[in-house]
């Protein structure tokens, strides 16, 4: 297949592009300055620009455009970055999509489990309703710019959880335990869906080539809450896990980041993707965290 991407170069691109030509694809990305390469396509997310006819010389695009949740706090005016870096850049390519004479079969695009809120004590599967928040509600949004593409492309938003590799929020919770400064966040007992970074690159390879459309959750199918990830990297790392840092301090420090992010509890279940007949490599976030303090930028 020949697949276009944008945001190839981030931490979930980077590994994706890499399974992709070690399969014997063809990998164009988009890049926001002039194309310098045959395998490159310039666009313009912001202003809404890209020339449509890359849609004609691809069979899928995945966008994995979108600012990091993981840096905070966030601001008003990172919020909107946060919203303008998804729903824009997405409809931008749905917009293109429409345009083309031949659009591309297959339309993988980046969502989030923040699209469920705080719903804890409930098994959250792809058919469960939303909830409420900012994440609920930016999510809702980024999944209905998706949707915007034409009927004859296949179209699935994959919500994802914390990406267990080198990389993203993982990276952030690795820096810290180094330093000895890792602890049980409120309660501990929030449910943090999250997946290793092999089987969210497996699962979208699956996804190219699956029938499934709309959503699909893409989390490890063992739940896990953040007191069990937090003490199994500090375990895997030997430092140590022996404070609280309560609710209300998070709160204060990082305002509405902590209640959608650290403290809310999500116990979603990979319902569909499992259905499906996919495979996971890592069972266990314990599994993940090993493959990932295995990896040579890990031991870097």
């Amino acid at each position: 297949m020949r697949v276009l991407i944008a945001g190839a170069s981030g931490f979930i691109g980077s590994a994706l592009v890499e399974r992709l030509t070690a399969g014997g694809h063809e990998v164009v990305r988009l890049v926001r300055r002039r194309a310098q390469a045959p395998d490159e396509a310039t666009w313009s997310p912001a202003a809404g620009i890209i020339d449509f006819t890359v849609m004609d010389r691809v069979d899928a695009v995945v966008n994995l455009s979108g600012a990091s949740l993981a840096r905070l706090p966030w601001t008003k005016n990172y919020r909107g970055v946060l919203v303008d870096s998804r729903i824009t850049a997405t409809r931008t390519l749905a917009d293109a999509m429409r345009k083309a004479r031949h659009p591309p079969a297959v339309f993988l695009s980046a969502s989030a489990v923040g699209y469920y809120g705080d719903r804890p004590g409930e098994l959250l599967t792809e058919f469960s309703s939303a909830g409420s928040g900012f994440l609920a509600e930016l999510v809702g949004r980024w999944e209905t710019a998706a949707m915007l593409a034409p009927d004859e492309t296949r179209t699935a938003v994959f919500r994802t959880g914390i990406v267990v590799g080198y990389g993203g929020a993982m990276q952030r919770i690795g820096t810290l335990t180094r330093f000895g400064l890792s602890g049980r966040l409120g309660t501990g007992g929030q449910h943090w869906p999250w997946i290793s970074l092999d089987d969210e690159v497996a699962a979208l390879l699956h996804l190219l080539d699956s029938k499934l459309s709309g959503p699909v959750n893409l989390v490890g199918p063992t739940p896990a809450t953040a007191d069990r990830v937090m003490n199994a990297m500090a375990e895997r790392m030997h430092r140590p896990y022996t404070f609280t840092v309560p609710e209300r301090m998070l709160e204060l420090a990082l305002g509405r980041a902590a209640d959608e992010l650290l403290l809310s509890s999500q116990k979603v279940r990979p319902q569909r993707l499992i259905d499906d007949g996919f495979r996971f490599s890592h069972v266990t976030v314990e599994a993940a965290l090993d493959a990932m303090l295995s990896a040579p930028r890990a031991r870097a």
